[in-house]
C-alpha cells in the first residue's frame, strides 16, 4: 500500500515550537510525530510513503533518510511554493499509479485504515473521506452524507441553527488516481473547498467512513499538551503507581527526587535532590533538573537546563532552554528553542517566548 503524507505546512499556530522545525518533527513522547505516524501506517501494511514537503524539508530527510531504518520506503517531493492539500498531491502524481491514502501530517489517530480500505473497495468509490464527530461543529467544515454514507454536501463553519451533523473531515482519505485529473497543474488547490465539492457535483462516487476512533489535531499548543496527557494516561492505565514512570536509558535520578506518574524521562537525564516531577509530564533526553525544582504537567524537550528551585506548571519547554534559579514558568506558556529565563524571573501565563529575535 502507498500513502502520501502532507508535511508542507509552516505550523504557524504551534509557534514558537515550529520556528526551527516542521510540525511533523515536533516530538511526541520524545520521538518526532512523524515516527509515530509511520509506525501506525506499518501496522496497516502501508510501507511506501511519499512525503509532500515545503517548509524546512531538510530536517525530515536528515532524520529519516530513505526510511529503511523505520521499515518503510520514503520518497521526498518538495514544493517550490505552497500548493494546498490537493495541489500537493497533484505535485506527486507521477508516483501514484494505484489506489492510495492521503494523510494530513498533523493528525494523531488510531482510525482502522484496513477497514476503511475494505469499505472503499466494496463501494467502488473514487474518494473515501474519514469523518470524526466533534462537540462543536461550527468551527469546522462539516460533511453531510446520505444513509449509505455517500457524501452529499460540504458546509464550511455552519451557524448553530444550520448544523445538520457533527461529523467533520478527519484529514484521512483514500483516493483513486483518476480523481487527480480534476486538480489543475501547478496551482494552489484544497481538497476540502475545491476538489471534493467538484467531485460530488459531477456525480463521482465520494463516500464517507465514520469513526469514533481517537483523533486529535496537534496544530495548537493546547492540543499538543492534551495529546501527551492522553497518551501518558493511556500507557499508565491499570499500572501500579510504581510502574507509571518510564526511564529511557541511563539516567542519574537522585533518591530524594519524587516522580509521580505518569512520567517519561529521556535518556541521560540528571534529576537532582528534592525535585518533584508530577505527571502527566515528559522530560526529554540529556536534561538537567536542579535541586528542589518542580515540574508539574510539563512537556520538556531535549538538552534543557533547570536551575535550583525552578517551578514549571502545565507548559511546553523546547530544546536548549536555560531556566535560572528560582524562575517560574506559568500555565500554558510556551518557550521556544534556546530561550534563557533569568534567575528569579517569572514567565506569565500564556506567554510565548522565542530566542534570538525569532518571531513566535
Amino acid at each position: 500500500m502507498k500513502a502520501v503524507i502532507l508535511v508542507g505546512g509552516e505550523g504557524t499556530r504551534l509557534r514558537p515550537l515550529t520556528i526551527n522545525r516542521p510540525k511533523p518533527m515536533v516530538p511526541i513522547l520524545n520521538r518526532p510525530f512523524l515516527e509515530h505516524m509511520i509506525a501506525y501506517l506499518r501496522k496497516h501494511d502501508i510501507n511506501d510513503v511519499i512525503l509532500a514537503s515545503c517548509y524546512l524539508p531538510g530536517s525530515i530527510r536528515d532524520h529519516f533518510g530513505d526510511g529503511s531504518d523505520f521499515g518503510v520506503q520514503l520518497t521526498y517531493v518538495t514544493e517550490d511554493s505552497p500548493l494546498g492539500t490537493a495541489g500537493a498531491v497533484k505535485n506527486v502524481e507521477q508516483h501514484l499509479e494505484e489506489t492510495f491514502f492521503v494523510f494530513n501530517g498533523d493528525i494523531f489517530t488510531d482510525l482502522d485504515l484496513t477497514q476503511m480500505m475494505e469499505l472503499h473497495r466494496e463501494r467502488r468509490a473514487t474518494v473515501t473521506i474519514a469523518l470524526t464527530p466533534v462537540e462543536n461543529p461550527t468551527i469546522y467544515g462539516v460533511v453531510e452524507t446520505d444513509t449509505n454514507g455517500r457524501v452529499r454536501r460540504f458546509v464550511e463553519k455552519p451557524s448553530p441553527d444550520a448544523v445538520t451533523t457533527n461529523m467533520i473531515n478527519a484529514g484521512t482519505y483514500i483516493i483513486e488516481p483518476e480523481a487527480l485529473a480534476f486538480i489543475p497543474n501547478g496551482c494552489f488547490c484544497m481538497f476540502e473547498r475545491e476538489l471534493f465539492p467538484k467531485l460530488v457535483e459531477t456525480g463521482e462516487p465520494v463516500y464517507s467512513h465514520r469513526s469514533d476512533a481517537y483523533w486529535i489535531d496537534i496544530g495548537t499548543p493546547d492540543k499538543y499538551l492534551r495529546l501527551h496527557h492522553d497518551l501518558l494516561h493511556k500507557q499508565a492505565a491499570g499500572a501500579s503507581p510504581g510502574e507509571q514512570t518510564c526511564v529511557e536509558g541511563d539516567c542519574d535520578i537522585h533518591p530524594a527526587a519524587e516522580l509521580e506518574g505518569p512520567v517519561l524521562i529521556g535518556r541521560e537525564c540528571v534529576i537532582g535532590p528534592g525535585v518533584t516531577v508530577r505527571g502527566p509530564s515528559v522530560v526529554g533526553p540529556v536534561c538537567r533538573v536542579g535541586a528542589d525544582s518542580v515540574i508539574d504537567r510539563v512537556i520538556v524537550w531535549k538538552n534543557t537546563r533547570f536551575g535550583r528551585g525552578v517551578w514549571a506548571q502545565e507548559c511546553v519547554i523546547a530544546e536548549n532552554v536555560l531556566l535560572g534559579d528560582g524562575s517560574q514558568i506559568m500555565e500554558r506558556s510556551i518557550l521556544g528553542d534556546n530561550v534563557v529565563v533569568g534567575a528569579g524571573e517569572t514567565v506569565e501565563q500564556d506567554a510565548k517566548l522565542a530566542a534570538n529575535g525569532a518571531s513566535p
